[in-house]
């Protein structure tokens, strides 16, 4: 068990330290209309970069594939979506039975660095076997278009006793809408 959540954490923590709380998911296997998502990411875009001196390529806001590693060995790779609220969800690429959605909040710590605290659920097999939270530091590019940063991941049992702890990057590219 003790194995399996550390391989779990491992994959979980590169790939899961963005994985705030969404404010709104939609089912991928409905037709959005064109004022749908991309509109929001849009609309977001342009809120935030209003909040940061009008300079809307800076911001977070968005969607977003990012690669991870952990303990220096490759990780997952992601989609997330940052919003303007102040929330962020993700969709990782790892097996659906052992968990691929994490959620959050994050805040603005100056300039273009943000801060976020992730959350998901672990399985084994189907079987709910822990949760884990990921904190991450992340700096956006001058010209908006990609990000990196750090981050620790604390798996715990489902006592919320403390399993393991590890370390990671994150290595991000901005889909545009």
């Amino acid at each position: 068990m003790k194995a399996l959540l550390a391989v779990g954490a491992v994959t979980l923590g590169s790939a899961l330290y963005a994985m705030p709380a969404s404010a709104g998911c939609t089912d991928p296997r409905v037709p959005q209309s064109s004022s749908g998502i991309g509109h929001l990411v849009a609309r977001a875009n342009m809120a935030m970069g209003n909040e940061q001196g009008g300079n809307p390529h800076r911001s977070i806001v968005g969607t977003w594939h990012v690669s991870y590693t952990t303990e220096g060995a490759p990780g997952g790779e992601a989609f997330i979506q940052w919003h303007s609220d102040g929330t962020e969800w993700e969709n990782i690429n790892f097996p659906i039975l052992s968990g691929t959605i994490c959620m959050g909040s994050w805040k603005s710590t100056g300039g273009n660095r943000v801060f976020r605290n992730h959350y998901g659920w672990l399985y084994d097999n189907g079987s709910l076997v822990g949760y884990f939270n990921e904190t991450e530091t992340d700096e956006v590019s001058k010209d908006g278009n990609s990000y990196t940063g750090n981050n620790e991941l604390k798996i715990y049992d489902l006592n919320g006793n403390l399993q393991v702890e590890l370390h990671g990057t994150a290595s991000a590219k901005r889909i545009p809408p």
